[in-house]
């Protein structure tokens, strides 16, 4: 009987970097897992990894049509649910006078209309009681070049947090936000990154981050599901995870 036994959970975004974390504590620790993912190489290799403990549903969060279809698919595996991570993301680093129309779309798409609708078709699944958590960035407080559309996007979130906290908080569910700094995941979070480019945004990480050096995506798990199951007292509020970096 592990410390979640009897738990049920959803996780967007969860066939790589800190949703997988995410979703791999979560199982090893007895609850019952639904997690989403984009692509089907991804969620293949979540499929023979997880095992059958874990319900893997193909759903692109930028598509209502798929929210929908996910609402529906997670009242058939799991009925009510305890507690749901909204961590798909996106991020494409481009800098201001290059930024197109179509990045800015897919960037707030995904990350902004996406996580709200999700929430908003999700809620009325979640149990009295239960809560929500959102994954922003340090980005939505700092003002790194080529990160614009990527920060506002993740700022807008970090406002939703506030206020859906206190338009759910009538039911005992609880809005809360974790914030990674760098954090090593297959891209560290930059969809596109060339191994060139991982490896200069993590010695930018290396260099700038207080405690020098990068977390781990389980790292920034444990604090997602300390928020989501542990932290009873504690609603509207984004946990830094970032090693200092928004901090000092």
């Amino acid at each position: 009987m592990g410390r979640y036994s009897g738990k049920k959970v959803v996780v967007t975004g969860g066939t790589a970097g800190i949703g997988l974390a995410a979703v791999k504590a979560l199982l090893a620790e007895g609850a019952e897992v639904l997690l989403t993912g984009r692509g089907e190489q991804g969620l293949e290799a979540a499929r023979k990894e997880l095992g059958p403990r874990a319900h893997v549903v193909r759903s692109d969060t930028a598509s209502l049509r798929d929210i929908d279809a996910l609402a529906v698919r997670v009242k058939e595996a799991l009925g009510a649910v305890d507690f749901v991570l909204v961590n798909a993301g996106y991020a494409k680093l481009v800098p201001f006078e290059q930024v197109t129309e179509s990045v800015y779309d897919e960037t707030f798409g995904i990350n902004t209309k996406g996580a709200f609708f999700t929430a908003q078709r999700l809620a009325p699944l979640v149990r009295d009681g239960g809560a929500f958590v959102f994954t922003t960035s340090v980005a939505d407080e700092t003002g790194a070049p080529g990160m614009s559309v990527y920060s506002g996007s993740k700022a807008a979130v970090r406002s939703f947090v506030r206020v859906l906290g206190a338009e759910l908080v009538s039911r005992g569910i609880r809005v809360n936000a974790v914030s990674p700094g760098f954090t090593r995941t297959p891209t560290l979070g930059v969809t596109g990154a060339t191994p060139q480019e991982v490896e200069a945004f993590e010695q930018e990480g290396l260099h700038l981050t207080p405690m020098k050096r990068i977390a781990d995506a389980e790292e920034v798990a444990r604090a997602a599901l300390f928020l989501g199951l542990e932290a009873t007292f504690t609603t509207g509020a984004e946990l830094p995870v970032d090693g200092g970096l928004s901090q000092f």
